[in-house]
This record gives C-alpha cells, structure tokens and sequence, in this order.
C-alpha cells in the first residue's frame, strides 16, 4: 500500500477539485445577475470541499479534529449540490450536466463519511 504523503493524494480530494474545476467551468455560463450570488456561492463552496479536506490531512494526527473538519468538507458538498439544484431550477444548467455532477458528488460525500468512520486508517 502506498503512503500517503500529501492531501493531493487522496483520491477523494482529487475528485473534489476535478468537480470545483469543473463547478468553475460550468458557471462561467452563469447569467451576470448571479455573479454576487449564485456564482460566488457555488464556486466558494465546491473550492471549500478542497480545502476542508487539505486541512483535516493535516490534523489527522488529532482524530476528533481530523473527522471534524472531514464533516465541513462534507457540509460544503452538500451546499455545492444544494447550489447545483437551484442552477438547475433556474435553467443554467441541463438536466444530464446536473445529474452527473450531483451524482460525483453523492461520492464524494461517501467517501468523507466513509473517513469519519474510520479516522485511524489515516493517522500519523
């Protein structure tokens, strides 16, 4: 088994910023209306998924903090898809589009539980 050295390892991280890449991409079509709202949001919240997960690598030596912050980045999932579905609604987003990315990240979200519950797999 290869040792995981760098939050850039983690697969689910990987797949958190391929999504917040792809989020980026996709809200450029965004009407300019939403620049300060739905934009902003949904571009902040999948970046945040990242980010959670990059810090609780970190804190991985604490497991409470460790899963704490796995928790945040799940929440952040979670208001991503939330995002998602009003970009949705509000026709910015097609239908297929939409199922796909909320579908990466119902993954995503399983892989961050699936840590929480297992926090010393990966401490120090």
């Amino acid at each position: 088994m290869e040792t995981i050295n760098s939050h850039k390892q983690l697969k689910v991280y990987q797949k958190a910023f391929d999504k917040a890449m792809e989020i980026f991409s996709i809200s450029k079509k965004f009407p300019k209306e939403e620049t300060y709202s739905l934009t902003d949001q949904i571009r902040r919240s999948s970046r945040s998924v990242c980010s959670n997960i990059a810090e609780a690598f970190r804190r991985r030596k604490y497991p409470k903090s460790f899963s704490s912050k796995l928790n945040e980045s799940e929440a952040e999932a979670a208001e991503t898809q939330n995002w998602l579905y009003f970009a949705l609604k509000f026709g910015y987003l097609e239908a297929d589009v939409h199922r796909e990315v909320d579908e990466e990240y119902e993954k995503i979200i399983g892989m961050l539980v699936t840590m929480q519950k297992h926090p010393e797999k990966w401490g120090i």
